[in-house]
Formats: structure tokens, sequence, C-alpha cells
């Protein structure tokens, strides 16, 4: 058992730092993109600290959001708790809002609603007090 606890601690850290080492490439990507877009120069280190402030950040969302699901009762994270994750940073709270706009408005809607039943199509069932006071019971 020891031996099987350490071999899936082993894959989980090849795995942690596969994610790293991908999500450190698509900062570095990123930033050089971003620096020679606005013609400027960006040294390594600092590129380095950047990816790895951001993926620090990732981490402490991603917690954030485990919790808020756990804490709602549910196994998988909804929009809502991204958007209550990013809360303190409100231009990201609005990027994520209008992220969330974006892919309800491109939801494909229900071909066919729940018609709601009126009243006047359910059968008449009589109130306590009627069934009371009839004589014929």
């Amino acid at each position: 058992m020891a031996s099987d606890d350490a071999e899936r601690e082993e894959d989980e850290t090849a795995e942690d730092l596969f994610m790293r080492d991908r999500f450190r490439l698509s900062t570095i990507s990123i930033a050089e993109s971003q620096a020679k877009q606005l013609d400027l120069e960006i040294s390594r280190p600092i590129v380095a600290c950047i990816s790895d402030l951001a993926f620090k950040y990732t981490e402490i969302v991603a917690k954030d959001l485990a919790l808020f699901a756990q804490h709602g009762g549910r196994k998988s994270v909804t929009m809502e708790d991204v958007i209550l994750a990013v809360h303190r940073n409100e231009h990201l709270t609005t990027s994520m809002r209008s992220f969330s706009n974006g892919l309800k408005s491109k939801e494909p809607q229900s071909e066919r609603k729940r018609r709601k039943t009126a009243n006047r199509d359910l059968p008449y069932i009589p109130d306590i007090s009627e069934i009371l006071e009839d004589p014929d019971i």
C-alpha cells in the first residue's frame, strides 16, 4: 500500500511539474508577444517572475474554486464560483462576467419549452371545509 501511495504521489508530482512547465511556456510566449507588439524589450528574469506569479495566483484561485464548489455541495465548479473567486480584481471580474454572458448567449435555446399549466386546465379539488359542509358525506 505504501508503494502505491508513493507511486501515486510521484505521478501527481510529475503531472504538476508538467502543468507548471506548460503554463510557464505559455506565459513566456504571451509576454514576449505583448512586448513585441508594444515594441518593448523584456528581460528573461522578469518574464520568469511574471510566469511564477501567474502560476501561483492560478493555484490560489483553483483552491478557492474547489472550496466554493464544496461549500455549495457540488462536485463541479460553476461560472458563478469563478466570478466569486476573482472578485478582488475588479477588471478580471468584469471580464469574467462578460465572458459568462457571451457563453450564455451562445447556448442553444431549448427547442421545446415546458408549458405552464393554467389553473383552468387543472381538475377542481374542493377545499376541506367544502367537503365537511357537504350533507351528502
